[in-house]
């Protein structure tokens, strides 16, 4: 096989934590190479090696049969090395084109020419099926396109290899097979990529071969064909996991959170929750299936204090907390989990132990009088990270140093501890691997028979079927219908997502052969 990249033999501390400890990883011309492993087993730090982002202390780097000395991401553009990272490197007031050009601006008489750009943006964008309109302004489009916006990125800067950092990690399942069908594209175009993910279907879907790391070294690489999901996640844990969430029957009692008639607008003074009802009660989890952009965001700022509501009302243990602030709603009884675990999760620049007490830092046995007792504060940060396992240098490192797996268990860990009433799980799995799912999984189930209510958000439909107990499904900001998993399909409730009606479904199939119109 030809290789247009050769990694040998790398090796990357941080103090003392072998981050990488001699890894050797080869890409193929024409290759999607799958890397995997557990949050923090060092995967983005290779990546960023690769990228220039990071300076291996050994090992050797070779591009196209050349060694090459890659000390910031301008040498690995031009070596003809694009990266589209995990957590997008866009400016939201920004268009397509204005990110895709920024520091690369073509200019015409000393003035930026962004007609001539916006021409080149969109002849790349047709090529590869991207359908990105390059005068959209970032805020304004989706997720899954702000990726592809990423990815042209890279594309307008001339990249032949592409490393694609968990890539599906906040995309919905059409904009997941989407995804996939656009890197079959770059295949076919000519260029190779890296994929991190930790989704191991995908893996099997789109990918050539495997290379496994674990703790920060080499497992080994295995030709995809050649494997299957259950030996991946062996390899990749070192255990066995269960794919199937083991529980029992639910025995809902009173209900813990109520929400009628909520209209919802967005920043532009949009409706996007439109009339909504809702209940989850004490000893079930109730899940909320939609495609992304159907209000489902909107509804957990209003529900969670972080967005004010048009109308409507929303009470938790029978009070109404409908327009309170965070912290008094968190003090009603709420635990939140966030889909956006940088924007609403987490203050990057404090520490791990700071971020665990955010919920908690005001009052004993975490402060006195105004004045924070540390101690108390590590040894509960220390436990936190003992139980949910976020693999870290210590309770003193800085939140924005570990990887976006361990930031969410941090954030899952310092929720769930404080046992609330109602924990609101928005997307809470997002980024993680199957060991890491396995355990979250089995603390929302936990959370449920301790008798709380549970009020899972996720775009993962197995996810979603394999966890709850009812299923509530969101259509253009409202509450469609609601299943119970185990009388339903994922085509059914793909279905409802998509604004069919139900109940015209089983009178189609009643009336024809059978199967869903």
């Amino acid at each position: 096989m030809e290789y247009v990249i050769e990694m040998l033999n790398i090796t990357k501390k941080f103090g003392n934590f072998y981050a990488n400890d001699n890894i050797t990883l080869q890409l193929g011309k024409g290759e999607i190479h799958a890397l995997l492993g557990e949050n923090g087993a060092g995967k983005s730090t290779l990546m960023n090696i690769l990228f220039g982002l990071y300076q291996p202390e050994e090992g050797e780097i070779k591009v196209n049969g050349k060694t090459a000395n890659i000390t910031n991401p301008n040498v690995a553009n031009d070596l003809g090395i694009g990266m589209v990272h995990q957590h997008f490197m866009l400016v939201e007031n920004l268009t397509v084109t204005e990110n895709i050009i920024l520091g690369n601006e073509p200019k015409k008489m000393g003035i930026v020419n962004i007609k001539d750009a916006a021409k080149e943006v969109a002849e790349i964008s047709k090529l590869y099926g991207l359908n990105v309109d390059p005068y959209a302004k970032i805020e304004d489009i989706s997720v899954g396109m702000q990726q592809r916006v990423e990815i042209l990125k890279t594309l307008y800067r001339g990249a032949n290899i592409l490393i694609f950092d968990e890539p599906t990690a906040s995309l919905t399942p059409q904009e997941i097979q989407e995804l996939i069908s656009i890197m079959k594209k770059l295949i076919t175009e000519g260029k190779s990529i890296i994929l991190i993910t930790h989704k191991l279907q995908e893996i099997m879907d789109v990918s050539d071969r495997v290379t496994v790391i674990r703790k920060g070294q080499g497992i080994g690489t295995v030709v995809t064909a050649e494997t299957n999901p259950e030996e991946l996640a062996t390899l990749m844990v070192g255990r066995q996991v269960t794919f199937k969430t083991e529980k029992g029957p639910s025995y809902p009692k009173e209900e813990i959170l109520h929400v009628e008639n909520l209209v919802v607008a967005d920043n532009r003074g949009i409706e996007k929750v439109k009339g909504l009802n809702l209940s989850v009660r004490r000893g079930e989890i109730v899940g909320l299936a939609g495609i992304d952009g159907n209000g489902q965001s909107e509804l957990i700022e209003a529900i969670t204090g972080l967005r004010k509501p048009k109308s409507g009302s929303i009470s938790i243990n029978s009070k109404d907390v409908t327009g309170m602030k965070p912290r008094q709603i968190t003090q009603a009884g709420l635990g939140h989990i966030p889909q956006d675990r940088h924007k609403h999760g987490l203050v990057l620049e404090f520490s791990v132990a700071h971020n665990a007490a955010l919920q908690e830092y005001y009052h004993e046995p975490y402060s006195k009088n105004g004045i924070m007792n540390y101690s108390t504060v590590s040894e509960y940060a220390k436990k936190l990270i003992e139980e949910y396992d976020v693999r870290t240098q210590g309770e003193h490192e800085l939140a924005r140093a570990l990887s976006g797996g361990n930031q969410q268990k941090l954030i899952i860990g310092r929720e769930v501890s404080r046992d609330p009433d109602l924990l609101i799980a928005a997307l809470p799995t997002r980024g993680l691997d199957v060991g890491a799912i396995e355990f979250i999984h089995k603390r929302l189930i936990e959370q449920r028979d301790n008798g709380k209510a549970v009020f899972l958000i996720s775009f993962e439909l197995d996810e979603v079927m394999n966890v709850s107990d009812r299923i509530a499904v969101i259509y253009d900001g409202k509450v469609v219908d609601t299943v119970i998993p185990g009388e339903t399909t994922e085509q059914e409730l793909g279905l409802l997502m998509a604004g069919h009606n139900k109940n015209a479904r089983v009178k189609d199939r009643k009336a024809g052969d059978g199967r869903d119109v």
